[in-house]
Formats: C-alpha cells, sequence, structure tokens
C-alpha cells in the first residue's frame, strides 16, 4: 500500500494507446507517474520529457531500477504475457491493455505468476483494460438480464461491423494485421471488448462454430471477417458477426427471452416485454400462430455517467491504495474472452464444432505454424498516423 497517498505508476508502450493513457494519468491525484518506457529511444525520451518522469527502454530495468509501484501495459499483443510476468515476479501490481495475451496457453501462463505472486502479496492488484463494461448502455443491459427481466434467454444476436478499417490502417505498423507481430486479425485486435461483454453478459458457450475469413477485403494475413454461432449449455444460442471492412457498418445487439426481446441499436435500448410466458405460450396457446400481447419501451439510460478508461484506473488505483477492491475486470476474467476467440478461430481452420474448454496446445501449435509458414511480406507506412478513435466502436 502506497504510504503517501499516490500510487507510483510506470506506463510501457508510448504508442497510440499509450499516449492517450498519459492524458489522463497526469491528471490524476493519486497517481504519480514516476516512469516511461518504450523499446523506441525516442518516443520514451520525449514523452519523460513531456510528463516530468524518467525514460526507460526496457521493462526489465524499469522494474529493477524505477521503484514503481504498479504499471499499464499497452505494448503490441505478444509482449503482454512476459511483461506482466516479469511484473509479478517483482510484487508490482498490473493493468494490462486487452487482450490478455495471443492464445489460451499464455493467459494461462500469466495467471498462474499472478496466483504465485499473491501468495507472497495478497492484496497485488491485477486489472485488465476492458473499460466498455463501463459504458452506461452495456452497465444498464447487464443490470437487466442480472435481475431476471428477460427470463430464460433464448438467443443473443450480435452485429458489430463499426470496424472499418483501412489498408493505411493495417500498413501503419510492422507488427499489425501478422500472425508473429500481432497473432491475429479482428478478433485479436478489435473485437476483444466485444467477446468480453458476450462472456460478461450470457456466460461461456459450451460449442462455437466459427468462419474466418483470411484477408478478405484487406492486404493482410489474417482474418478481417468473422461469423460465428455459439451454443450454450442452457440452451440459448448466439451469433457474432463482425468485420473490418463495411461503411457504414452496424452496431445490433438482440437478445430474446421467454419474457420479450431487448434491442440495442443506435445508443439506445429498446425493450419488447410480453405478458407471459412465451415458453408457457408456445405450449398453452388456443391459438395457432398468434402472438403473445408485448409493449414497446424505451430504456431510460444515464449515458452521461463516468465511463471509458479513466474509470479502470481509477478503480484499479483505489483498489492498491485500500489493499483489496472490486476492479471493473479482473485480469484472469481475461481468459475468457480469448478463449472464445482462439476457439472461434481453431473452429475455422479446422472446420469443425470445438468444444469448450479449447485445446490450448491444439492452437497454439496452429498459431505456430502459421507463422514459421508465412510468406506474407508486409508494407508499412511510416508516415500514418495512430487513430485510437475506435475506442467506441
Amino acid at each position: 500500500m502506497s504510504t503517501r497517498g499516490k500510487v507510483k505508476l510506470g506506463l510501457i508502450g508510448v504508442g497510440g494507446m499509450g499516449s492517450s493513457h498519459l492524458k489522463y494519468l497526469s491528471q490524476m491525484e493519486n497517481v504519480e507517474v514516476t516512469a516511461i518506457c518504450d523499446v523506441v529511444k525516442e518516443k520514451a525520451d520525449k514523452a519523460a520529457a513531456l510528463y516530468h518522469s524518467q525514460a526507460y527502454y526496457n521493462h526489465t530495468e524499469l522494474f529493477e531500477k524505477s521503484g514503481i509501484e504498479a504499471v499499464l501495459i499497452a505494448v503490441p499483443h505478444y509482449d503482454h504475457t512476459p511483461i506482466s510476468i516479469a511484473a509479478f515476479n517483482k510484487g508490482i501490481h498490473v493493468l494490462c491493455e486487452k487482450p490478455i495475451a495471443v492464445h489460451v496457453n499464455d493467459a494461462k501462463k500469466t495467471i498462474a505468476a499472478y496466483e504465485l505472486a499473491k501468495e507472497l502479496q495478497p492484496n497485488l492488484m491485477f486489472g485488465i483494460m476492458f473499460q466498455e463494461r463501463t459504458y452506461p448502455l452495456h452497465r444498464k443491459i447487464k443490470d437487466i438480464l442480472d435481475g431476471g427481466e428477460l427470463g430464460k434467454l433464448i438467443r443473443a444476436t450480435w452485429i458489430n461491423t463499426k470496424w472499418f478499417r483501412s489498408q493505411l490502417y493495417f500498413d501503419s505498423g510492422e507488427w499489425r494485421a501478422t500472425w508473429a507481430g500481432e497473432g491475429g486479425g479482428i478478433l485479436t485486435n478489435q473485437c476483444p471488448h466485444n467477446l468480453d461483454l458476450y462472456q460478461w453478459l450470457f456466460g461461456m458457450p459450451a460449442r462455437i462454430n466459427g468462419f474466418a475469413h483470411i484477408g478478405k477485403y484487406h492486404d493482410i494475413e489474417v482474418e478481417d471477417e468473422v461469423t460465428a454461432y455459439f451454443e450454450h449449455e442452457n440452451g440459448m444460442v448466439g451469433h457474432f458477426i463482425v468485420t473490418t471492412a463495411e461503411t457504414p457498418g452496424s452496431n445490433r445487439m438482440e437478445i430474446v427471452g421467454e419474457y420479450g426481446k431487448l434491442i440495442f441499436e443506435d445508443e439506445k435500448i429498446v425493450f419488447y416485454r410480453t405478458r407471459e410466458s412465451m415458453l408457457r405460450f408456445i405450449k398453452e396457446s388456443q391459438s395457432r400462430m398468434g402472438n403473445v400481447e408485448n409493449w414497446y419501451t424505451e430504456i431510460p439510460v444515464h449515458v452521461n455517467a463516468s465511463s471509458g478508461h479513466k474509470v479502470v484506473t481509477d478503480k484499479f488505483i483505489e483498489a492498491i491504495l485500500n489493499g483489496g477492491g472490486e476492479l471493473v475486470a479482473h485480469g484472469p476474467e481475461g481468459i475468457n474472452g480469448l478463449t472464445i476467440a482462439n476457439a472461434i478461430l481453431l473452429s475455422s481452420f479446422n472446420d469443425q464444432t470445438i468444444k469448450l474448454p479449447i485445446d490450448a496446445d491444439e492452437y497454439e501449435k496452429k498459431l505456430e505454424e502459421l507463422i514459421r509458414s508465412s510468406k506474407y511480406e508486409k508494407t508499412v507506412n511510416k508516415d500514418a498516423a495512430m487513430d485510437i478513435s475506435y475506442s467506441k466502436g
């Protein structure tokens, strides 16, 4: 626990997201950004000078010399695992950008290192940057489902194609949209938030069928269009449709239960509430085709409530200062959405239904094979600026 009411924090990765984090971190009264780290010396030096901090050029030196209590990790995906593990080994609190890892085996290694470190430091915090859980509309959907308003859930369909990316976006970094550099496409980069929200709202599927199209619209070697079908143990089915190639895109979620239908679209939630259980009506109705009477209701939502990255970080810092507490998303929860992503791709690669838990070794071997056999030649436009406006996709 910090003795001065401020947590000494280091940031690793001064790219688009790291720079965005620094803007609000510098305004937080209970945080002191004492160290900024990036493997590109010029980036680290420039950010450190701007925020009156100390520059470091590798995470090992940062953890050994800076005296930080906590770290925010905002680096390319594969590096999340070794950096998180190194931090836990030093007893440093970790807030990691999504995803927790590229594949399930690496996520397991990260979680194991955290659990081991907690044996020596029970109040060690591990958070993951799932800021979309804080968005008022998402929280309202969660509240309605947790309250049982829909009864038994029947179907959840999420079409989220508001992820349009041009070729210039993918050409903006050497690591982007490659198996070796990023570990995947839309499922690994844009959709960890969506997959986390899916499991947060509905729980984990039991069986997954995935259809992932590789470089269908862009000159990339990873997936840019995905359709997936989920089956849950309770009988609910799910559909997940995403792409980086549609404009204008859609963001529409339909949730159907025995007591009606919830539709989330255009920043609005509509509840078509039925007067009785649809499941009971099916069995008892004297009409061959008549529908259950239902009422249209627009659900009021306090859309101006605080949300976003800073809310996640606030909770993380408060938990450190208080010696424990609830986070927006605890780090180990990150394995759930990642499991779904890996299962979708494995299903597509193997053309078969994947039963959870996934065979993590099989997926890791497939990923290694894709990296080893890759003949993709990456075009890089170093003048392309990183645009993080997608954060609320």
